[in-house]
C-alpha cells in the first residue's frame, strides 16, 4: 500500500526526549504516512537513533534568546523551502513563521500544534517586549493554518477565543501498559524540566520533614542551581537527581514510586491550563499524584480520585499531602485503584484516533 501522505514537524528541541512527538510520529508511521521531523543540534546532543520515521537537526551557531530563535527560523525556512512534503505542521508559535513560510509557497497544507500557550511561560510572560513579539506572531499567523490542535480542553478554548480558530485537542498521554510492579513505596518520584516555576524549591526543603527518598528526573535551567541548594540543605542522603532518562526508560523507574508529583507555580496561563504528561505517566503506572489545583487536574481528580490537590505549593503544603498517602493505606489504595481505573481512558491508544482524523480529514 502507498504512502499517503508525507508530514514534515518542526520543532526547536533537540528530538531526543520528546516523547509527545515520537508518539505522534510513531503513529502516523504506522498507518502508512512518511514523517520527518525537524529540530536542532546541541553541544550535548546524543546521537540520534534508528526510528520508523526520519529525523534532522540543525546546527546553529546560537543556542538562546533573541539570535537563536531568529537564527533558527532562518535556517528552518531555508531548508524547509527545499524539502518536499505534503503537510508541514509547526510546533508551537517559536516555529510557526517558517513553517507558514514554505507552505505558502508551496502551496501545501499546514498545521499548527501548541504544546503549551507559548507567551504564557514563565520564561516569557514577565519579559513585556518579549511577549509583546510572540503574542503578535500568534495572532497573526495562527488563524492562517488549515488545521490547529492542542494538549487540553481549557487551553483549546482560551485559544479559540484570542485566534477565532477551532482548536483540536490531543492530550500528551503514553499508551495503556499494565502496571509493572504491584508494590510502592520506595520514593518520590518528579519527572520533568527543572525550570522556572516547577516547585521544585519547595520540594527540596519539604525533604527535611519526609523520611522517604525524591527521585528527580530531568534536567533544565536550574539543574545547577537545584543541586546547589540540595548539597546547601545537606540532603544529598534523601533526594537523587537522575539527570536526562531516556522515553523507555521511564515506565520502570515511574511504577516503582510511591508518589508522581506535578507541581507548578501559577505563573502564566501556560502552566495553569496545562495538562502535563507525567501527570498521565503516573496514572499509566498507577502511582498516586500530588498534583496543583489548576483547572484540568481538578476536573480530572472530581472524576477518578488519583491523587491530592495543592492548593499552595509551599514546603508544608507538600509534606502534609505525602503524609496523607503514609497515614492511611486505604486512602492510598484507593487512588491506585483510580488510576486503574483512569488510565483505561486516558491513553495514547484512545487519543491517536483522534489524530488520525485530524490528518486523515487533510
Amino acid at each position: 500500500m502507498a504512502a499517503l501522505k508525507h508530514i514534515v514537524f518542526t520543532v526547536t528541541n533537540d528530538l531526543t526526549f520528546d516523547r509527545r512527538m515520537q508518539r505522534i510520529c510513531n503513529t502516523l508511521v504506522a498507518n502508512n504516512y512518511t514523517v520527518t521531523i525537524v529540530g536542532r543540534k546541541l553541544k550535548n546532543s546524543l546521537p540520534l537513533e534508528t526510528k520508523s520515521y526520519k529525523e534532522i537537526r540543525l546546527n546553529c551557531f546560537f543556542n538562546k534568546g533573541k539570535l537563536f530563535y531568529l537564527e533558527y527560523n532562518i535556517r528552518l525556512l531555508w531548508f524547509l523551502l527545499f524539502y518536499e512534503a505534503d503537510i508541514y505542521t509547526a510546533i508551537d508559535v517559536d516555529t510557526i513563521i517558517p513553517v507558514y513560510g514554505a507552505s505558502f509557497i508551496k502551496s501545501k497544507k499546514r498545521v499548527f500544534d501548541a504544546h503549551e500557550y507559548f507567551e504564557e511561560v514563565p520564561e516569557v510572560v514577565n519579559r513585556k517586549i518579549t511577549k509583546a513579539i510572540w503574542s503578535i506572531v500568534a495572532k497573526k499567523f495562527i488563524p492562517l493554518y488549515d488545521v490547529c490542535y492542542t494538549v487540553g480542553e481549557s487551553l483549546g478554548k482560551e485559544f479559540e477565543k484570542l485566534y477565532l480558530k477551532k482548536f483540536g485537542v490531543i492530550k500528551n498521554v503514553p499508551d495503556l501498559i499494565a502496571a509493572e510492579n504491584n508494590t510502592k513505596g520506595k520514593y518520590l518520584l518528579y519527572q520533568g524540566a527543572l525550570n522556572e516555576g516547577r516547585g521544585i524549591e519547595p520540594l527540596i526543603k519539604a525533604m527535611h520533614h519526609l523520611k522517604i527518598p525524591l527521585k528527580i528526573a530531568g534536567e533544565g535551567d536550574l539543574s545547577t542551581y537545584l543541586r546547589a541548594l540540595v548539597k546547601k540543605e545537606q540532603l544529598e542522603n534523601k533526594i537523587e537527581f537522575l539527570g536526562f532518562v531516556k522515553p523507555n526508560d521511564l515506565p520502570a523507574l515511574t511504577s516503582n514510586a510511591f508518589i508522581g508529583l506535578n507541581l507548578l507555580e501559577n505563573k502564566g496561563k501556560s502552566y495553569y491550563y496545562s495538562l502535563a504528561n507525567k501527570f498521565f505517566d503516573y496514572i499509566q503506572a498507577e502511582v498516586p499524584v500530588i498534583t496543583m489545583n489548576f483547572p484540568e487536574y481538578e476536573n480530572i481528580l472530581q472524576q477518578y480520585e488519583v491523587g491530592v490537590l495543592l492548593h499552595e505549593l509551599t514546603h508544608e503544603a507538600i509534606v502534609n499531602a505525602v503524609q496523607t498517602f503514609q497515614h492511611n493505606e486505604t486512602f492510598y489504595t484507593n487512588c491506585r485503584n483510580a488510576c486503574r481505573m483512569a488510565k483505561q481512558e486516558y491513553n495514547w491508544q484512545n487519543e491517536s484516533k483522534k489524530l488520525l482524523e485530524i490528518y486523515a480529514a487533510l
